[in-house]
């Protein structure tokens, strides 16, 4: 069944979440006050209108109990977006995901019913940091405060070994949920099949497994 998706606010974040969501085959809605927003990202889109999303009435007409998710981007009016996630809830949407600007913004999101908080501009933060001293490692997805996946490139102290010698599993505490190799992912890799050298592990586990992971693969 198809997923349908309301995104308020498409700026930057919002337009990118819209156009994806789309790409995966998600029916989008996308609403912005800023007629030239809704005009560039309309042909990316199901549909998309301009409408002020703190007025309760344009969101008892769109309907946002109707829709599977709401993604609440409008970051850059706190006030807005408080207003908004309240109304949405009060509305009867079943799922609020709401785009914070710094963790207070973030906390009071909570507070007022919104059901996922998300912080761009701080996970890309982090991200960018493992990525700089984490030489092997070319993406980070936290998914807790401890927990997280990451993407490391296969060199050093992983060529040439097989994940059952490796036995990262019992002895860091990871685990390998894909072997990417060129354009070929692999959610079920050979565990006596040979890594090779550029091959990417996703990889799922601890900030302490995955460190350790990662000096693994720089000892050589």
């Amino acid at each position: 069944m198809t997923k349908q998706c309301l995104v308020i606010g498409i700026g930057r974040f919002g337009s990118s979440v819209a156009e994806t969501l789309t790409e995966l085959g998600a029916e989008v809605l996308a609403v912005d006050k800023e007629e030239e927003r809704v005009r560039a990202v309309a042909p990316r889109v199901t549909q998309a209108i301009v409408a002020d999303a703190t007025d309760e009435t344009v969101l008892r007409e769109i309907g946002v109990r109707n829709f599977d998710v709401v993604i609440c981007s409008m970051g850059e009016s706190l006030e807005a977006s408080l207003l908004v996630t309240m109304l949405l809830k009060e509305l009867g949407a079943k799922r609020v995901i709401v785009k914070a600007a710094n963790e207070i913004h973030g906390r009071i999101l909570a507070k007022i019913g919104a059901d996922t908080v998300v912080y761009p501009e701080r996970d890309m933060g982090k991200r960018l940091a493992y990525s700089l001293l984490s030489g092997s490692i070319i993406d980070s997805i936290e998914l807790s405060s401890d927990y997280r996946v990451v993407e490391v490139v296969v060199s050093g102290g992983l060529v040439g070994k097989t994940l059952r010698g490796l036995n990262l599993r019992n002895k860091i505490g990871v685990n390998v949920m894909a072997v990417k190799r060129g354009s070929q992912v692999n959610v079920a890799p050979d565990p006596d099949e040979p890594l090779e050298e550029g091959d990417i592990l996703v990889v799922v586990g601890p900030n302490s497994g995955v460190a350790r992971l990662n000096q693994i693969v720089e000892r050589g």
